[in-house]
């Protein structure tokens, strides 16, 4: 038999919360001295107690662990109930990284507001290209929407290709249409040198050239690129253009640590007409 002290240490929780567990009924312990009123317990105790611990640890209520103890659930079973509740925090922690991840997006584009030169942007024409592509559908614009969308279709994109024997020619091209009610088709494509067929799972689509294009490198995760996005929006309409088809991205390095990556984003634009005094 174990004091509450050893006990406690063994079992890696504080004296107070034994108490507290044995005052509500859900771990009793197996002997208490009449005389001192000392609290004992067995070392098979530890078993319920790790239970008791792992279930709160998964937010389950105390009353809710001892439903689940009370009718005492087989240890698969329980397993199982635990990768569960583990698979929901999880989920909900990585939705919880990713609204920070885009609060901390959001924050650097007020900081850089008015910072970037516009000696970046360059106006330039951009050739056709043939591109192999997947589609999908996002929720809507941003990389909070977009991203979770277009890493599988490239993922997806490039085992095809691999299991039809056909290697890239070039960079990555993605561009996105607006849809009502505010998604969006995502095309995630790379340029290939080969004809369209029917018998591909996947498409094979020219993109037409752009006569004008404002363009833009942005070095980093795509998860921060709002800052060059909106930096171009900027300029576009301070040097009187209006874009005239959806912007695209050519992604000129995208391998390894993310925070390397270079993208070239291209709006394709015209000059609007001057305005009449």
């Amino acid at each position: 038999m174990f004091s509450i002290g050893d006990f406690a240490k063994h079992g890696s929780v504080s004296v107070r919360m034994l108490r507290h567990y044995d005052a509500v009924g859900l771990l009793r312990p197996a002997r208490v001295d009449p005389h001192s009123g000392y609290r004992y317990y067995g070392a098979a105790q530890l078993s319920r107690l790790n239970r008791i611990i792992a279930l709160k640890d998964l937010g389950f209520t105390l009353e809710q662990v001892r439903v689940v103890l009370d009718e005492e659930v087989e240890p698969g079973e329980l397993r199982g109930m635990l990768r569960l509740r583990r698979a929901e925090l999880a989920a909900a922690m990585a939705a919880d990284a990713a609204r920070l991840t885009q609060v901390e997006a959001r924050l650097l584009t007020i900081e850089s507001e008015g910072t970037m030169s516009s000696q970046d942007i360059v106006i330039k024409r951009v050739p056709a290209v043939r591109v192999a592509e997947l589609t999908a559908t996002a929720e809507g614009f941003g990389p909070a929407h977009i991203s979770p969308v277009i890493q599988p279709l490239y993922r997806e994109l490039f085992r095809r290709l691999a299991a039809a024997g056909i290697a890239p020619v070039g960079p990555g091209v993605a561009y996105y249409e607006p849809l009502k009610g505010g998604a969006v088709t995502v095309h995630a494509g790379v340029q290939v040198a080969v004809e369209p067929d029917a018998a591909h799972d996947f498409t094979v689509v020219t993109l037409p050239e752009l006569e004008s294009a404002a363009t833009l490198v942005h070095h980093g995760s795509m998860d921060g690129v709002m800052p060059s996005v909106q930096a171009l929006a900027r300029w576009i309409e301070a040097n009187g253009y209006r874009t005239t088809a959806p912007p695209r991205e050519v992604y000129l390095s995208a391998d390894g640590d993310p925070s390397t990556w270079v993208t070239e984003l291209q709006e394709p634009v015209v000059r609007e007409p001057a305005v009449q005094a």
